[in-house]
């Protein structure tokens, strides 16, 4: 079985992660990686797991998303912890306010890095934004994000569905993690 660390501070990253790997011992190293400024989300990934190795000295992961809004001209990217934390979903629910196209999406990109070389893995979640802000949490809650943001093809938030339902939605919902776990269990 391989071993990989996954090094975040976020512990619903590592919740999700854990349901989706397979044949894979995910150990998890909780550190607040430092994120640099950009909208690359490859090259803040590869800061991050590049920063990640230092610490752990073994194959690790690291993950960066962002979050983008076409009715904002994809307003916040990647700089969506930045902006949640001045505005609040309040804020970013105001600022739609007027705005026709509420659709959104979330992009993920997974860094792995085996002490030689970066490989990345993507993900993509499609969806709106609802016009209220659920009050359900989840212990696989990435961010407050998914307090606002329903999915394509279905008619509740991320965080008022159950594990089991974000897991086998019915959308083109595609996971860095499905797609590292493939790569991995394929190596072997």
């Amino acid at each position: 079985m391989e071993k990989i660390v996954f090094v975040t501070s976020n512990e619903g990253k590592v919740k999700t992660a854990q349901s989706y790997l397979t044949n894979i011992e995910l150990i998890y190293y909780k550190y607040d990686l430092i994120e640099p400024r950009s909208e690359s989300l490859e090259e803040i990934a590869k800061y991050k797991v590049l920063q990640a190795y230092k610490q752990v000295k073994t194959d690790c992961i690291a993950l960066d998303s962002g979050f983008y809004i076409e009715g904002l001209d994809g307003w916040p990217g990647t700089f969506v912890n930045f902006n949640l934390k001045k505005l609040g979903l309040e804020g970013i629910i105001k600022l739609l306010k007027n705005v026709e196209c509420r659709k959104a999406h979330f992009l993920e990109c997974l860094a792995y890095y085996d002490g030689k070389e970066v490989k990345y893995f993507y993900g993509l979640s499609k969806g709106t934004i609802s016009p209220e802000i659920s009050q359900v949490g989840s212990e696989y809650q990435w961010s407050n994000l998914w307090k606002i943001f329903i999915p394509d093809n279905h008619n509740k938030t991320l965080s008022d569905m159950s594990d089991e339902e974000r897991k086998n939605r019915k959308d083109d919902h595609t996971s860095s993690f499905v797609e590292f776990n493939n790569y991995i269990n394929k190596k072997d």
